[in-house]
């Protein structure tokens, strides 16, 4: 049975899940999207990817413990946080499609959660 890769990411508040919404399109987003599809797109059912805005969905930034203390630590500069396999993978700026797959196949120098 193929092991499933999870990637969580803790965004700062936004007016919308994923940030691409409004007048003015963040390009770091748009970017940061289209990586999360391209992995969708090469994994399949070997990954699963969720997101969680801190002015909605707090209770999950509250439940891991590596994010709180990046968050106690650096205030909301810390976001948005990317967790990859329970492992810190970024902070403060979302990564890029290599540095995930780097991440996923055991070459990121992630931080255990």
């Amino acid at each position: 049975m193929e092991t499933q890769n999870v990637i969580e990411v803790f965004d700062p508040p936004m007016c919308c899940a994923g940030g691409l919404c409004g007048p003015d399109v963040d390009e770091n987003l748009l970017r940061f999207n289209e990586a999360l599809i391209t992995l969708k797109k090469q994994l399949g059912n070997g990954i699963a990817t969720y997101r969680y805005l801190a002015n909605q969905q707090f209770e999950k930034f509250k439940a891991n413990a590596a994010v709180m203390k990046l968050i106690h630590g650096q205030a909301m500069s810390a976001l948005p946080v990317t967790v990859v396999n329970g492992a810190v993978l970024h902070q403060g700026a979302y990564p890029t499609l290599e540095e995930l797959l780097g991440a996923i196949n055991g070459k990121g120098e992630n931080e255990e959660v």
